[in-house]
C-alpha cells in the first residue's frame, strides 16, 4: 500500500513539474494530466493532506488561470455544491480551490489579496451549504447525480476541513442561514429542513449548547412544535394521543402549532394530523391551528366548507407545508374572490396529463402513495397563492417565468389557477403576442436545456411552457430599435405593466445611452421624495446588472420592484422580489441586499434606493406621471448613482452621453 501511495505522489510531482514548464501549446494537455492526479489524491485523506500543502504552489503555478477559480474573491460559496456535483474535472479543481482557502485560513500560506479572515469566513459558508457531505448523510437527489467516487471525494474534503478549521463560526453561520432563509418564507423548504435535520442529528450528538444560538425554535417547528409532540412520538402514536385528548389539550395543541408556523414559516408533519383531526371533531380550534388573524377568522367562518374539503383532500404529513399557504390565503381573504373559489373547485376535478404527472413526481423527494399528483398540485397551488413572494427559479435560468408566477399569484390569482389547469390537463399553453397565438408545444426550446426539478410543484408544471413562450416573444422582438423587453413584458405579464419603457443599455451597440436621463426618470417615477409620494401599485418588472462582490459585471437578471418606502431608520429603500431564492448576495461597493431587519416583508429583498438604481438597466413607467416630476430630481442623486455604475458594471461598456428620447 505504501508503495502505491508513493507512486501516486511521484506521478503528481512529475505532472506538476511538466505543468510548470509548459509552453502555450502544451499547457492545456499538462493541466489535464495534473487534474487527473488531483482527482486520484482527493480519494484519500493522506492525498488531501498532501494537496493541502501543495495547493498554493499549484495556484501560483497557474493551475486556475483562465478558469472560474482564477480570482478567489469572485467565488460564491453557495455555488460550490453545484460544481462538486458536476464531477471531474470541475470537482477536482473545486476541491483544490477549497484547500487553497484552507491554507490561507490556517496561516500555512499568505496571500496579498485573500486575508486569513476572508478565507475562514468563506470556508465556514461553504461548510454550511454542504453539510450533507460533511456529516456523510447524502440526500437522494445528490446520490442520483453523483457517482460513488465523486461522493467520496466530497466527503473526504469536508471531513478534512472540519478537522483543520475552527467550527465555532460554522454553528453561528448555520443558525443565521436558517433564520434568514426562513425569514424569506420560501415555498421550497427542503434546503432549510436539511440544515435543521443535520444540525439536530450531528451537533446534538456532540452535546453542543444551543443556548447562545437562536436555532431551537426552528428545530422545534419541524420535530416538536407542541406539548403532545415534545418527545417526538411516531405519527401513529400522536394520532392516538389526539384521540384521547380533551378539548383544552386540543386547544393548546392548536395554539402552539399555529404560533410555530407563524414564527418560522415551517410546518411539521404533526400539524397535518392535528388539522385533519380538528376538522372532524373540534373545528372551532382550526383558526388557532392556522394562526389566523381577525380577517382570516372571518374568512374561515364564511368559507369553512370549501376550506374543510381542501384540508380533507390535500393535507397529509408529507404534504403538510401547504398548511402555511392555506393560512396565508385565509388571512389575505382570497376565498372571498369568486373567481378564485371557482378556480379551486374546478382544479379539484381535473385529470392530470400523464407527462405532467411525471414532472410532478420528479419534484417530490419523499413520495407517499396516498398522495396523488393532483393532490400535490392543489397543495402547490395553495402554497403559491398564499406565498406569492416565496416563488423561486431554483437552479434554472428562468427568472422571468418565476417573476411571472409571483406577479399573477399577487394580482391575477384566478388567471394563474386557469393557467395551471390548462397545462396540467393539456401539457400545453397558448399566449397571445401582437395578434399571434404562441403555442408552447410548437415552439423551440427556451433558456432551459434540462430542468432542475428542485422547484415548487406549480413551477415544475408551468415553467418549461412559460420559458418557451417568453423566449419566442424575445426572438420576435429582436432587431427593433429598443430593448425587446419593452414589448415582451406587457404581453407576458399583463395589462398592469406600464407601457412606457426605459433602458440605458443599447444591445445593438453594446453601449450605455443617456444614463443621466435614464436615472432621472427612475427617481421621478419611483422615489417618494420626487414623485409626490405616489406608491407603486403593481409589481414593476425590472432588469438589473448582477455584479460580483468586487462590483464586476456577471450578467443580467429579472426582478420585480414591489414598493419604495422609508425603512425603520428613515432611509428610503427599494423593496423587491429576487426570484433566485438567494436575496443576500454581495454585489460589491457595499451593495448587499437585505432580507430582514430593514422593514422587509416576508419574501422581500431590499436596498437603499440609490443602490438599486445603480444596478438597474431597464424598467417600465408611466410617461404622463413622470413628466411633471423630472425637474425635481436633484443632480447630486444622479451623480451618486452614475459613479457607482461607472465604477462597477459600467467598465464593461462604452458610455454614450447623447440624449435619448425616452
Amino acid at each position: 500500500m505504501e508503495i502505491i501511495q508513493n507512486n501516486v505522489f511521484e506521478n503528481f510531482e512529475e505532472s506538476l513539474e511538466a505543468f510548470k514548464h509548459s509552453s502555450k501549446l502544451t499547457t492545456h494537455t499538462n493541466a489535464t494530466k495534473l487534474s487527473s492526479q488531483i482527482d486520484i489524491l482527493a480519494l484519500s485523506r493522506d492525498g488531501l493532506s498532501y494537496l493541502f500543502k501543495k495547493s498554493v504552489e499549484l495556484e501560483q503555478a497557474g493551475i486556475f488561470e483562465e478558469s472560474v477559480w482564477d480570482d478567489p474573491l469572485k467565488l460564491a460559496a453557495p455555488l460550490v455544491k453545484g460544481t462538486l456535483k458536476a464531477g471531474h474535472p470541475s470537482s477536482s479543481f473545486e476541491i483544490l480551490s477549497e484547500l487553497r482557502f484552507m491554507a490561507y485560513a490556517t496561516g500555512l500560506e499568505t496571500s496579498p489579496i485573500v486575508s486569513r479572515e476572508f478565507a475562514q469566513e468563506f470556508l465556514e459558508e461553504v461548510l454550511v451549504h454542504n453539510l450533507e457531505f460533511a456529516v456523510n448523510e447524502i440526500s437522494e437527489e445528490t446520490r442520483m447525480v453523483m457517482s460513488e467516487r465523486e461522493i467520496k471525494k466530497a466527503h473526504n474534503l469536508f471531513g478534512f476541513l472540519l478537522t483543520e478549521i475552527s467550527l465555532d463560526g460554522v454553528y453561528v453561520k448555520l443558525a443565521e442561514e436558517i433564520r434568514l432563509t426562513c425569514s424569506q418564507r420560501p415555498i421550497m423548504t427542503r434546503k432549510v429542513r436539511d440544515l435543521i435535520r443535520l444540525v439536530d442529528q450531528r451537533f446534538r450528538e456532540e452535546q453542543r449548547s444551543f443556548a447562545d444560538i437562536p436555532i431551537k425554535p426552528y428545530i422545534d417547528a419541524v420535530y416538536s412544535p407542541s406539548t403532545l409532540t415534545s418527545d417526538r412520538p411516531r405519527l401513529e402514536e400522536y394520532t392516538n394521543r389526539l384521540n384521547g385528548a380533551v378539548a383544552k389539550e386540543l386547544e393548546i395543541e392548536a395554539d402552539q402549532m399555529g404560533q410555530s408556523i407563524n414564527e418560522t414559516g415551517l410546518v411539521s408533519s404533526y400539524h397535518a394530523i392535528l388539522l385533519r383531526h380538528l376538522i372532524t371533531r373540534n373545528n372551532e380550534f382550526v383558526p388557532k391551528a392556522l394562526s389566523l388573524n381577525d380577517r382570516g377568522i372571518a374568512e374561515w367562518e364564511k368559507f369553512s366548507d370549501l376550506v374543510t374539503n381542501l384540508i380533507e383532500e390535500v393535507v397529509r404529513p408529507l404534504n403538510s407545508q401547504c398548511i402555511y399557504g392555506l393560512s396565508m390565503m385565509l388571512r389575505m381573504n382570497l376565498f372571498s374572490r369568486r373567481a378564485v373559489r371557482v378556480g379551486l373547485e374546478n382544479l379539484r376535478k381535473i385529470k392530470v396529463n400523464s407527462k405532467v404527472e411525471e414532472r410532478i413526481a420528479k419534484s417530490i423527494v419523499k413520495t407517499d402513495d396516498s398522495i396523488s399528483p393532483l393532490q400535490y398540485l392543489i397543495g402547490g397551488t395553495i402554497k403559491v397563492l398564499g406565498q406569492p413572494l416565496g416563488v423561486g427559479q431554483g437552479n434554472n435560468p428562468t427568472c422571468q417565468s418565476a417573476r411571472g408566477i409571483s406577479m399573477w399569484s399577487q394580482h391575477a390569482p384566478a388567471k394563474l389557477i386557469d393557467m395551471i389547469m390548462t397545462v396540467a390537463t393539456q401539457n400545453n399553453l397558448i399566449m397571445r403576442f401582437e395578434n399571434h397565438e404562441l403555442e408552447s408545444n410548437k415552439l423551440i426550446q427556451g433558456l432551459v436545456e434540462q430542468l432542475d426539478y428542485d422547484l415548487d410543484v406549480v413551477s415544475v408544471v408551468l415553467v418549461q411552457h412559460l420559458d418557451r413562450i417568453y423566449n419566442e416573444m424575445m426572438r420576435r422582438s429582436m432587431g427593433r430599435t429598443d430593448d425587446p423587453h419593452k414589448w415582451v413584458n406587457p404581453s407576458m405579464y399583463g395589462h398592469w405593466v406600464p407601457v412606457s419603457f426605459a433602458s440605458c443599455y443599447d444591445y445593438l451597440t453594446n453601449s450605455i445611452l443617456d444614463y443621466e436621463g435614464f436615472t432621472r426618470i427612475f427617481f421621478a417615477a419611483f422615489h417618494p421624495g420626487f414623485n409626490e409620494n405616489h406608491q407603486i401599485v403593481y409589481p414593476n418588472p425590472i432588469g438589473i446588472f448582477i455584479t460580483s462582490n468586487k462590483g464586476d459585471m456577471l450578467g443580467f437578471h429579472a426582478i420585480s420592484l414591489l414598493r419604495v418606502d422609508e425603512d425603520p431608520d428613515g432611509e428610503v429603500r427599494a423593496y423587491f422580489l429576487n426570484p433566485n431564492n438567494e436575496g443576500r448576495q454581495d454585489w460589491g461597493q457595499g451593495i448587499k441586499p437585505s432580507v430582514n431587519g430593514k422593514g422587509e416583508r416576508y419574501g422581500e429583498s431590499s436596498l437603499p434606493f440609490y443602490q438599486l438604481a445603480a444596478r438597474t438597466y431597464a424598467y417600465h413607467y408611466n410617461m404622463l406621471d413622470v413628466q411633471l416630476n423630472l425637474s425635481k430630481v436633484l443632480q447630486g442623486e444622479i451623480d451618486q448613482v452614475k459613479n457607482l455604475a461607472k465604477e462597477s458594471w459600467g467598465k464593461s461598456y462604452i458610455w454614450n452621453n447623447q440624449t435619448k428620447l425616452w
